[in-house]
């Protein structure tokens, strides 16, 4: 053999060896791995199986008390139910022992009734019995009064009936006039009181103007400047403000006139603050008119917020509360309207509070009842209707609606602000000296009510006094008796409420009065 192959085969067989090694070995590992992995899982299978029981167990354990508890708590509720099953049926047992009763006593009622009604319809038999004799007496004793008296029974009857008539009518008026009495003893004391309370503290400025402003001068020269040459400081003047000048013959005086009163101020600050400068031309004046239009804007708002801080009324609208404060410049009668408002509204409060109801909401009812005067030169309509459109606009509540709408009787009240605020509108309106009243109308309001006392029957005569507060009435005493008198004067106020306008209320006073005279000689 090749002496070089030899090491070849050996090497060879080696190798062959060492794979077969290799392969028994692994062989060997993997059946080791085998036998451990059925070890393994026949070892989890066991715990399987030993914690299936546990929990079964478990399970039946918790299985076994619910059923008890179950069962505990059935028997438990069985046993309520059969004691209120028991109870119920004792009750049921009472009541039927007490219905028997209760039969047997309406049983015995009705036995008694029956008896009662067998004797009733005896005394119906001789009731009946008596009214027929009677009727016949009756009869008999009409036709022996017929032949006395001669008269028919029909005259007779009317007779009796106008005699009866008036005393129930005498009757009627003495009572009516008690009742009245009564109620005015406790009802008008205690109106009385609150709004002489009411009256006692509130205490206001009274500011008079009207459709014009005088305007001081320092001499007559200045008349020219303000004129200008050709007129046209003038003319510049009334086309920024508005409002016309006049110059006349009054010594250092220029009169503005216009009928808007904020217009009216502009103008009368613009003049003097212009007569102030010494440097009047159309440029100046345009540019002091512009300035003093910004402040006043200013001035209505600080005014309507100085009002509405005055009053406790928050929550008021931007623009109601510049609509307030422009009442400042409007008069009525020569009443201040902003005073005037601000007045209504205390008394309001006033009242409210003794009242015990809502004083915030009066007091804003009673500043914004007259709000249509802020504006009523500018539009159409009276300013009840003005105020009632704007309060709607800005959000204004029902009371101050139906205040601003019945506030001079255009319709009925529905809430009780409306009428605080017309007894205090009516208070501050009629207070002397609130008004300004020309002489002329007194005298024709002093004259028709007058008129109105003399248009009744039995009237001798009609005195109107205490400036037309009071109207005293002087009447026949053989026309009109007592209780007359007294029908008398509620017929007179009543016409007067409809026929006559007055501020305030109206006394009135039927005077009956009987003299006897005789002479001693």
């Amino acid at each position: 053999m090749n002496p070089m192959v030899y090491p070849a085969i050996v090497g060879f067989a080696v190798l062959v060896v060492g794979f077969a090694l290799g392969m028994l070995i692994q062989k060997v590992r993997a059946a080791r791995r085998v036998k451990d992995a059925d070890a393994y899982a026949e070892r989890v299978r066991t715990e399987a199986e030993r914690e299936a029981k546990t929990i079964r167990k478990e399970a039946l354990l918790e299985a076994k008390e619910a059923i008890y508890q179950a069962q505990k708590d059935f028997e438990h509720e069985t046993k309520e139910r059969r004691s209120e099953v028991l109870e119920i049926e004792r009750r049921l047992a009472k009541k039927e022992e007490n219905l028997d009763k209760k039969v047997e006593l309406l049983e015995k009622r009705d036995q008694d009734l029956r008896g009662q009604e067998a004797s009733l319809q005896e005394a119906r038999d001789v009731l009946a019995a008596r009214q027929a004799e009677a009727q016949r007496l009756v009869e008999r004793q009409v036709a022996v009064l017929e032949e006395v008296s001669g008269l028919s029974r029909e005259e007779a009857k009317a007779q009796i009936i106008d005699r009866l008539t008036d005393e129930a009518r005498r009757e009627a008026v003495d009572r009516l006039r008690k009742i009245e009495e009564e109620t005015e003893a406790t009802a008008e004391k205690k109106a009385q009181q609150v709004v002489s309370l009411a009256m006692e503290r509130c205490a206001t400025e009274r500011v008079a103007a009207s459709t014009v402003s005088v305007v001081g001068l320092p001499n007559d020269e200045m008349k020219g400047r303000i004129i200008g040459r050709e007129g046209r400081n003038i003319r510049a003047l009334e086309a920024a403000t508005g409002v016309d000048l006049i110059i006349d013959d009054t010594p250092e005086a220029v009169i503005l006139s216009a009928f808007d009163p904020v217009k009216r101020e502009i103008a009368r600050i613009a003049l003097e603050r212009l007569i102030k400068d010494g440097r009047i031309h159309p440029g100046r004046i345009e540019e002091i008119v512009a300035k003093v239009k910004k402040e006043m804007e200013q001035l209505i708002r600080e005014e309507g917020e100085a009002a509405a801080f005055e009053l406790s009324i928050e929550e008021l609208h931007p623009e109601m509360i510049k609509l307030v404060g422009r009442l400042k410049f409007r008069t009525s009668y020569g009443q201040n309207a902003l005073q005037h408002v601000k007045e209504v509204a205390h008394l309001c409060g006033m009242m409210a509070s003794e009242l015990g109801i809502d004083a915030t909401m009066a007091r804003r009812a009673g500043l914004l009842h007259d709000i249509g005067k802020s504006i009523d030169h500018q539009t159409e309509g009276s300013h009840v209707e003005i105020g009632l459109d704007l309060a709607r606009r800005y959000g204004e509540p029902a009371p101050v609606l139906d205040a601003i709408a019945s506030h001079h009787e255009d319709q009925e009240p529905t809430h009780i602000e409306a009428v605080l605020v017309s007894a205090a509108d009516t208070l501050s309106a009629g207070r002397p000296g609130a008004r300004r009243a020309t002489l002329e109308t007194h005298i024709k309001r002093l004259a028709q009510l007058e008129e109105v006392g003399n248009s009744f029957r039995g009237v001798e005569h009609t005195y109107a006094i205490q400036a037309g507060r009071e109207v005293r009435v002087i009447v026949q005493p053989e026309s009109i008796d007592d209780n007359e008198a007294f029908l008398l004067a509620k017929d007179i106020a009543k016409k007067i409420e409809a026929e006559v306008a007055y501020p305030g209320e109206i006394k009135v006073t039927v005077i009956r009065e009987t003299r006897a005279t005789d002479f001693a000689r």
